[in-house]
C-alpha cells in the first residue's frame, strides 16, 4: 500500500500510470488513498481526486470499488460538503449513462444484443455451448459480448448510488432522482427482474427507515417536501408496472402508496390520488375484480368532478358513464352462497384490505360491518348523480338491465345500445392523467349479465322452454356458453334450472323449493344407508398382536431411554434457567444504572426549566402589555369607522384577541342585517317569477298544440309525395327490365365463349406447371444425390486421415519406447564400465601398496644381505651422507631423466607389463623428494585408467611375501592410504641415512 503525503501526489501519481496505460494500478492507487485513515477531513482535492477515481471505476467497469470508495468519500463530507457528494455521484451516473449509450448505438442488433433474462446472473455453460453450436456471426456475438457488459454495470450503478444515499436527508432529492432514472432504464430496455429488484430495494430501504428511527441523518418523513418526495417515486414505479404488464408488482405499489399516505397521515396532492384510481382500475380489471374496478371508478369520478375546474360536460359524460358501465359489469349476486366460513372470513378480510384502499372506513366489529357489494354501489351512484350524468345510451341501457322485465326481448333491445356504446370511447381532454377510455372493453360483461338477467326473467314467467327458444332469445351466446354461465348462477343461488338435453327443454323452479335440507337429502341418504349396512354385516375385529410381539426387555430399554431424555432435558432447563436469572440480574443492574443516570438528568433538565420558565414569565409580561396596546390601538380605530362606534364598552383585561373578537362580532352583526335585507328582496323576486310563469304558461301549451296540428299536416303531404314517387319508380323499372330481356340470350352465349376459352387457358397452364414440377424433382433428386456421394467422400476421407493420425502417433509411441529402452541399455553398460574401471583402479593402488612394501625391507636389510643386482646402482654415489638434491648426478640423474618419459607413458601402455620393474629406481627416488615434489607429480597418474599389472612379483631375500599378495591386496585403504604410506616411507628413509 503506497502512501502520499499530499492528496495531490496520488493524483499526479495516477495520471501518470494511466499516460503509460496502467489504469488498474492506478485504480488501485487511488482506493488505498481513499481508504487511507490519513485523510479523514474533507478537503478540495479529495473532489477532483473522487471524480478520476469514478472515472478509472467506468473505464474499468469495477463495480465494487467505485462503492467502496463512494462509501468512504460519504463519510468524509457528510458533515462538511455534501454537495460535493452530490457532485461524485452525479458526475458517475452522467459516465456510466453515457458507456451504455455508447455501446447502445454501436450495437446494430439491441433486441439480440440485450436478450439476457437477468443482468445481475452470469452466463451459463448451456448458453456458451448453445452459441457456438448455432454458429452466431461474430459481430453478432461482438454485439452481445460488448452491450451486455456495460448495461450490467449501468445498472450495478444505480444499486450502488441507491444503497449509499437511502438513509441521507440531505439528498433526498438525488435520491429520488436516481430512482426515477433507475425506472426509465428498466421501462426502456423491458427490464421486468431488475425493475421487480429495484422495487423491492426501495421497499426495504422505507421499512428500515421506519425501523431504525434513531439514526442521525435519517429523512423525516412528516416533512412535506420528504413525503412529497416519496409519493412522487411510488407513482411512477406505479405508472411503470402498468406500463410493462407487471401487475402484482403494480398492485404491491399501489399497497405502497397507501401504507405511506397512511404513515404520514397526510392527504397527497389531488393529482397524486387521479393516478392513484386510475391504475387502480387497470389492475382490478385485469384482475377480473370488477366491484373494486367500479369503486375505483367511482373515486375517481368524484376526484375529477370536485378537484378539476377544466373538465368539460364531455369528459363529465364520459367519465360517469365508464363508472355506470363498471358497476352494471359487475355479477348480480355474491360468492357467499355454499361457501364455508373460512372462504366467508377470508372474503371479508379481502374487503377490508380493499376497503382501506380506497379509504372507505367500515365498522370494526365484523357483524355491524357492512361489506361492499353491487346493490350498495349503484344505490350510492343513483344519490350522488352519476347515472343522470351518464350518456343517454348508457342509462337506458341501465333502465333495461335494473328496472325493465322483458325476457323476451330484452336481448333485442340491448344489443343494439352495446353496438353504440362499444364505439364511445377517446382521451380525456381535461385530464392527463386519467388513460383512454373506451366503453368497448365493458361488452362482454354486459352481454353476460343480460343472459343472467333473461334466465332470471324467464324462470319467473315460465315452468319449462325449449332450448331452441332459448338460444334465439340468448343472440349473444350459444347454447354451451349459456349452459355454463347458467351452472354458475344456479350454484352461487341466482337462478333455479335444470337443463333436459334428450327432451331439449330447460325446467325452471322457484328458489324456495331448493332449501338447505332437500339439497342435502342425498347425503342423509347415504348415511342411512352406512347405518343400515353395519348393521346388516357388522365389521370383523381382528384380533390383536400385541401379544406375539411383546417383549419385556424391549419395554425396559425403552423406558431407560426415556428417562435419560427426561434428565438430560431436566439439566437443559436448569441451564436455561440459571442463564435466564443472570441474564435477569444484568438487565437489572443496567437498569439499576439508567434510573441513576435518569434522575441526575432529570434533575439537569428541572434547574434548566425553572430557568426557562422564569424567562418565559418575563417574556409573557411583555407580550400582554404589547397585546393590550395593540388592542387598544384596534377598539379606538374601530370606533373612528362604524356610525355606532360610542355604544362599544370593553370591561376588564383588554387583549388584542379579544379585541379582534369584539371587532369580528360587530362586522357579523352588520353581515347579518345585511342578509335579511337581501332575503327579503330574493323572496319579493320569487314571487315575481312564479306569477310570471303562471300567465306563460296556458300560451305555451297554446303554441305547442299550434304547431303540432301544422306539422301533422306536413307529415301527410310529405306522404303522400313519397307514394307517388314510389310508384313512378316501380313503372321506370318495369320498362327497363322488358327493354333488356332482348339481350338475355346473347348474353349467355357470350359468357359460354369466355367460359370455354377460360378452360382450355388453365388446363393448358396446369399441364406446363405439372410438367415444371416434374424437372422440379427430379433436378432436386440429382442434387440430393450429388450431395449424398460428396458427403460419403468427406466421411471417408475424413476416416482415412484419422488412420493415419493413429498410426503416425503409434509410430512416435513406439519410437519413444525404443529410445527408452536403448537409454536404459547403455546406463546399463556405462556401470559395468564404471565397476571394470573402478576395479582397476584398486588393482593399481594394491600394487603400489606392494612396491611401498619392498621399498621399506630394502632399507631395513644390510647392504651385503642384498643382491648384487639389486644394491649396485645405489651405491655408486658414494657413502651414506645425504646428498643434496642438486648434487646429485651421475648414474642417478640421468637414469631419472631416462625413465621419466616411461613413468609419464605407462598408463598407456597395456601390454608392455615387463616394464613395471624398471619404474622401480624412479619410485626409489620419488621416495626421497620433498612434499611439494611428489605431490605435484600426482595428478599424471590421474590422466588415464591404471594398466593392468600381468608380470609376476619378484621374491625377497629374507623369504618376505611379496607386495602383491593376497594379505596385503584387501587390505582396507584407497589411493589416500597409500600416499600417507609412501609419504612416511621417504621420512623414515631419509632418517636412516642420517
Amino acid at each position: 500500500m503506497s502512501t502520499f503525503a499530499k492528496p495531490e501526489n496520488a493524483l499526479k501519481r495516477a495520471e501518470e500510470l494511466i499516460h503509460v496505460g496502467q489504469k488498474q494500478a492506478a485504480l488501485q492507487a487511488l482506493h488505498d488513498l481513499i481508504t487511507s485513515r490519513r485523510y479523514k477531513s474533507w478537503q478540495k482535492p479529495l473532489e477532483k481526486i473522487m471524480m478520476k477515481y469514478v472515472e478509472l471505476c467506468v473505464d474499468l467497469r469495477q463495480g465494487r470499488f467505485a462503492k467502496d470508495g463512494l462509501i468512504q468519500y460519504r463519510i468524509v463530507c457528510q458533515q462538511v460538503n455534501v454537495s460535493s457528494l452530490e457532485e461524485v455521484i452525479k458526475h458517475f451516473m452522467q459516465l456510466s449513462n453515457e458507456k451504455a449509450e455508447e455501446a447502445r448505438n454501436r450495437a446494430q442488433a439491441l433486441e439480440d444484443a440485450l436478450d439476457v433474462v437477468d443482468l445481475e446472473a452470469d452466463k451459463r455453460p448451456e448458453d456458451l455451448m448453445l452459441s457456438y453450436v448455432r454458429g452466431e456471426k461474430g459481430k453478432e456475438r461482438s454485439d452481445r459480448e460488448f452491450v451486455t457488459p456495460w448495461f450490467k454495470f449501468l445498472w450495478e450503478t444505480y444499486r450502488t448510488v441507491l444503497e449509499i444515499l437511502r438513509n441521507n436527508s440531505k439528498l433526498e432529492a438525488l435520491y429520488a432522482m436516481t430512482a426515477h432514472k433507475a425506472f426509465q432504464f428498466c421501462k426502456q430496455y423491458k427490464r421486468a427482474t431488475e425493475f421487480r429488484r429495484l422495487c423491492e430495494i426501495i421497499r426495504n430501504h422505507l421499512a428500515n427507515l421506519n425501523k431504525y428511527r434513531d439514526q442521525r441523518d435519517r429523512p423525516d418523513l412528516t416533512a412535506p417536501e420528504t413525503c412529497q418526495l416519496y409519493l412522487d417515486t411510488r407513482v411512477e414505479q406505479l405508472k411503470i408496472a402498468t406500463e410493462l404488464s407487471l401487475w402484482q408488482e403494480a398492485f404491491r405499489s399501489v399497497e405502497d402508496i397507501h401504507g405511506l399516505m397512511s404513515m404520514v397521515k397526510r392527504t397527497p396532492k389531488p393529482s397524486v390520488l387521479v393516478v392513484y384510481y386510475a391504475k387502480l382500475t387497470e389492475i382490478f380489471w385485469i384482475s377480473e375484480s370488477h366491484l373494486y374496478h367500479a369503486y375505483a371508478w367511482l373515486k375517481l369520478f368524484n376526484l375529477q368532478k370536485s378537484f378539476n375546474k377544466k373538465l368539460t360536460q364531455k369528459d363529465l359524460q364520459l367519465l360517469a358513464s365508464s363508472v355506470l358501465l363498471a358497476a352494471l359489469s359487475v355479477k348480480p349476486y355474491d360468492h357467499k352462497y355454499g361457501a364455508s366460513h373460512l372462504e366467508l372470513e377470508n372474503e371479508k378480510d379481502r374487503s377490508l384490505r380493499m376497503a382501506n384502499l380506497f379509504n372507505f372506513n367500515f365498522d370494526s366489529k365484523r357483524a355491524n360491518r357492512e361489506m361492499v357489494s353491487r346493490a350498495s354501489l349503484l344505490s350510492e351512484l343513483a344519490a350522488k348523480g352519476v347515472i343522470s350524468c351518464a350518456s343517454q345510451e348508457v342509462k337506458d341501457l341501465y333502465n333495461l338491465m335494473e328496472h325493465e322485465f322483458l325476457p323476451l326481448d330484452l336481448a333485442s333491445k340491448v344489443q343494439p345500445l352495446l353496438s353504440k356504446i362499444s364505439t364511445i370511447g377517446g382521451k380525456l381532454s381535461a385530464a392527463s392523467s386519467v388513460p383512454e377510455i373506451q366503453l368497448s372493453q365493458y361488452q362482454s360483461s354486459l352481454e353476460k349479465l343480460t343472459t343472467l338477467r333473461v334466465l332470471q326473467q324467464a324462470s319467473h314467467i315460465f315452468k319449462s322452454m325449449k332450448i331452441d327458444m332459448l338460444s334465439r332469445m340468448i343472440p349473444f351466446f350459444d347454447i354451451n356458453a349459456v349452459e355454463k354461465m347458467s351452472v354458475d348462477a344456479v350454484k352461487h343461488n341466482f337462478v333455479a334450472m335444470k337443463v333436459n338435453h334428450l327432451s331439449g327443454a330447460v325446467h325452471f323452479g322457484k328458489m324456495d323449493i331448493e332449501s338447505d335440507a332437500l339439497g342435502s337429502h342425498l347425503c342423509v341418504f347415504t348415511d342411512s344407508l352406512n347405518k343400515a349396512r353395519s348393521l346388516i354385516h357388522p365389521p370383523v375385529h381382528k384380533p390383536s398382536k400385541l401379544g406375539e410381539n411383546f417383549s419385556l426387555a424391549g419395554v425396559v430399554e425403552k423406558e431407560h431411554k426415556r428417562l435419560l431424555a427426561r434428565k438430560s432435558i431436566i439439566e437443559k432447563r436448569k441451564e436455561d434457567l440459571e442463564r435466564q436469572i443472570l441474564e435477569k440480574e444484568k438487565v437489572e443492574e443496567s437498569k439499576r444504572l439508567s434510573i441513576q443516570k435518569k434522575s441526575a438528568d432529570e434533575e439537569r433538565e428541572r434547574l434548566l426549566k425553572d430557568q426557562r420558565l422564569r424567562q418565559q414569565q418575563r417574556i409573557s409580561r411583555e407580550i400582554k402589555e404589547k397585546d393590550r396596546l395593540e388592542a387598544e390601538k384596534i377598539i379606538n380605530d374601530f370606533k373612528k369607522i362604524i356610525k355606532n362606534g360610542d355604544k362599544i364598552h370593553v370591561e376588564g383585561d383588554m387583549t388584542k384577541q379579544f379585541a379582534m373578537e369584539v371587532v369580528r362580532s360587530q362586522r357579523v352583526k352588520e353581515l347579518e342585517e345585511m342578509e335579511k335585507k337581501l332575503q327579503k328582496l330574493a323572496k319579493k323576486m320569487d314571487h315575481l317569477e312564479r306569477a310570471k310563469r303562471q300567465e306563460e304558461a296556458p300560451l305555451i301549451e297554446e303554441a305547442f298544440q299550434k304547431r303540432l296540428e301544422e306539422e301533422k299536416i306536413l307529415h301527410e303531404q310529405e306522404q303522400l309525395r313519397e307514394i307517388d314517387l314510389s310508384k313512378q319508380h316501380h313503372t321506370g323499372d318495369l320498362q327497363e327490365k322488358t327493354r333488356l330481356s332482348r339481350l338475355l340470350q346473347h348474353k349467355n352465349a357470350f359468357q359460354e365463349r369466355i367460359v370455354q376459352r377460360r378452360e382450355a387457358e388453365f388446363s393448358s397452364l396446369r399441364k406446363e406447371r405439372e410438367e415444371r414440377i416434374s424437372q422440379l424433382i427430379s433436378s432436386r433428386k440429382r442434387e440430393r444425390e450429388t450431395v449424398r456421394k460428396l458427403m460419403y467422400y468427406l466421411n471417408m476421407e475424413e476416416q482415412r486421415i484419422q488412420r493415419v493420425r493413429e498410426e503416425e502417433e503409434a509410430r512416435k509411441r513406439e519410437e519413444e519406447e525404443r529410445k527408452k529402452r536403448e537409454e536404459a541399455e547403455m546406463k546399463l553398460k556405462l556401470d559395468a564400465i564404471a565397476a571394470i574401471q573402478r576395479e582397476k583402479e584398486r588393482e593399481v593402488e594394491e600394487k603400489k601398496e606392494k612396491e611401498r612394501r619392498e621399498a621399506l625391507l630394502r632399507a631395513a636389510d644390510p647392504p651385503d644381505a642384498r643382491p648384487a643386482a639389486a644394491i649396485a646402482p645405489p651405491a655408486a654415489p658414494g657413502s651414506n651422507k645425504f646428498v643434496p638434491r642438486h648434487r646429485r648426478g651421475g648414474e642417478g640423474s640421468s637414469q631419472r631423466t631416462a625413465v621419466a618419459p616411461e613413468a609419464a607413458d605407462r598408463w598407456d601402455a597395456r601390454q608392455e607389463a615387463p616394464h613395471a620393474r624398471e619404474v622401480r629406481p624412479l619410485r626409489q627416488d620419488a621416495l626421497l623428494l620433498p612434499e611439494a615434489d611428489r605431490w605435484s607429480r600426482r595428478p599424471l597418474r590421474q590422466d588415464a585408467p591404471p594398466a593392468r599389472q600381468e608380470a609376476p612379483p619378484s621374491r625377497q631375500p629374507d623369504g618376505a611375501p611379496p607386495a602383491g599378495s593376497t594379505t596385503d591386496r584387501w587390505r582396507p585403504g584407497g589411493g589416500s592410504r597409500s600416499s600417507a604410506n609412501s609419504s612416511s616411507a621417504s621420512s623414515s628413509t631419509g632418517w636412516r641415512k642420517n
